[in-house]
């Protein structure tokens, strides 16, 4: 056991290291549906590797705290990963991202209170006030990134278990209070690097912090919320890498910074996929205020519906060669995607080809779609992104859309007054029949008609998702028999 801890004290760093490039490997692994689980074990390998080398490096003096915490953490997290409805994906995603940040914010509050440098620190080659300066400012700056990823995520958690309104709650002069908090948090900040015995500075960071944590959050729609993920996945990175200059742990440090760039890339990806604006979003104006009003849509559709029965559908299936199954969060609602592969399975038995084309913010975070289709084992070459799909669709027999309704929207190619328009979108509309299956006219999360609906090529199924696709394969059999 020394000459493991001696090992491990001695070459900590390059440990480190190799978690970071198995990180990076598995994060290039997790681009592909493919090969997402290798990418998963293989970045669980990676953190295996660093907590090893954590819990046998020869600073630890105690390890009961340590076995009772990894106990219990592992029993909870083991539980919520297996009793989480799929549903209930993008919240869960959020409240363990708030609880990355409020952990990251508390052991620096911890390690602030002790009152002594770390060992890392006490060993920079400057003089004292100079490291307490250091250490001093670090704990400022992780105090503010964790708690503001902390109240953030709690908001997305919030809004995604509708605890509260998914609406936009903007207060006035957002923009201007959001500045003053974070000159205030600036201030508290240098206050307490200068004058450390004071704690009163490190609450009013604290306080700030979640205030503009609540109101950067608090603004944006549910519409928005993949972005909302996305960003505060690098918040959390941020937060754990700025916990790393605490201890001067390069580990956290380089996991950090690689999380953080990750999350930065996946929203900067987002945005684009929304037609949303990259750095407004870094501000938290995210959804503007008008785009959560709802327009009367009763004489945009008065009239000009055509209405379907599963019996007509299956019959359109059964002369159809190429399907194409666009899902939406609908389909999540419902938990219809064991219908969905049912259908799928019984099309390709009698030598259809079928695919599913995915938006990449369909639902209600980035690859929601992907999860739950591939929880009931649809392959993964069947699955096609945004570019794939658009270059398919205007050859595609059938385009069955469950569920799906912004992501479908043509307004997004031509109307410029409204709040989707430019946002790339699923060409549906090009496929040579559509089926949408929808419970009602209701409107999407942008709160705007949607002339797919009323199309010449289009047939509207009012159903729930999960029955109404049963019912397509009850009569899609039928007609076999």
């Amino acid at each position: 056991m020394d000459f493991l801890r001696n090992v491990a004290t001695e070459y900590q760093t390059v440990f480190y290291l190799f978690t970071v490039i198995f990180f990076i490997f598995g994060l290039k692994l997790l681009t592909s549906a493919k090969t997402a689980r290798k990418g998963n074990l293989l970045s669980a390998l990676g953190m295996l590797i660093a907590i090893t080398a954590t819990l046998l490096y020869k600073g630890i003096l105690s390890y009961d705290l340590i076995i009772i915490g990894l106990v219990i953490g592992s029993i909870i997290g083991v539980v919520s990963a297996y009793a989480v409805d799929m549903r209930a994906i993008p919240q869960f995603v959020a409240i363990l991202n708030g609880f990355g940040g409020g952990v990251s914010a508390l052991v620096a509050i911890v390690e602030f209170l002790k009152g002594e440098l770390p060992v890392n620190v006490q060993k920079l080659p400057f003089d004292e006030a100079t490291k307490a300066m250091y250490f001093h400012g670090a704990v400022s700056l992780d105090m503010f990134v964790g708690t503001i990823t902390f109240w953030g995520s709690m908001v997305a958690f919030a809004k995604l278990q509708r605890l509260i309104t998914e609406r936009p709650i903007v207060l006035p002069a957002k923009n201007l209070i959001n500045f003053l908090l974070l000159v205030g948090i600036i201030v508290f900040a240098v206050l307490l690097t200068l004058y450390p015995e004071n704690i009163l500075y490190m609450i009013g960071i604290l306080v700030l912090a979640s205030l503009l944590g609540l109101s950067l959050t608090l603004a944006v729609g549910g519409a928005d919320m993949p972005v909302v993920i996305s960003l505060f996945i690098s918040y959390a990175g941020l937060s754990a890498g700025t916990l790393g200059f605490v201890f001067l742990n390069h580990g956290l440090i380089m996991v950090g910074a690689l999380v953080g760039a990750s999350g930065l890339i996946l929203t900067r990806i987002m945005a684009k996929s929304m037609n949303r604006d990259f750095y407004g979003i870094l501000l938290g104006n995210i959804t503007p205020p008008e785009m959560a009003e709802s327009k009367d849509s009763k004489d945009f559709y008065q009239g000009k519906v055509k209405s379907t029965t599963p019996e007509e559908v299956a019959m359109i299936l059964e002369s159809a060669n190429t399907i194409a199954i666009v899902p939406g969060y609908g389909l999540a609602v419902a938990q219809a995607q064991g219908a969905v592969r049912d259908l799928y399975n019984e099309l390709t038995k009698d030598g259809k080809e079928v695919y599913f084309a995915i938006h990449p913010v369909a639902g209600r975070m980035p690859g929601h779609m992907n999860v739950l289709l591939a929880e009931v084992d649809i392959p993964y070459d069947k699955l096609k992104t945004l570019e794939e799909s658009n270059e398919l669709l205007p050859d595609t027999d059938v385009a069955i859309v469950v569920g799906a309704n912004d992501v479908v929207n043509p307004m997004a190619r031509d109307a410029k007054d409204t709040p989707i328009y430019g946002m790339p979108i699923l060409d549906v509309d090009k496929a040579k029949t559509v089926i949408v299956i929808k419970r009602s006219l209701a409107p999407g999360f942008a709160g705007i008609p949607n002339p797919l609906f009323i199309k010449e090529n289009t047939l509207m199924l009012f159903a729930d998702a999960k029955p109404g696709l049963s019912e397509i394969l009850r009569e899609y059999k039928g007609l076999k028999s």
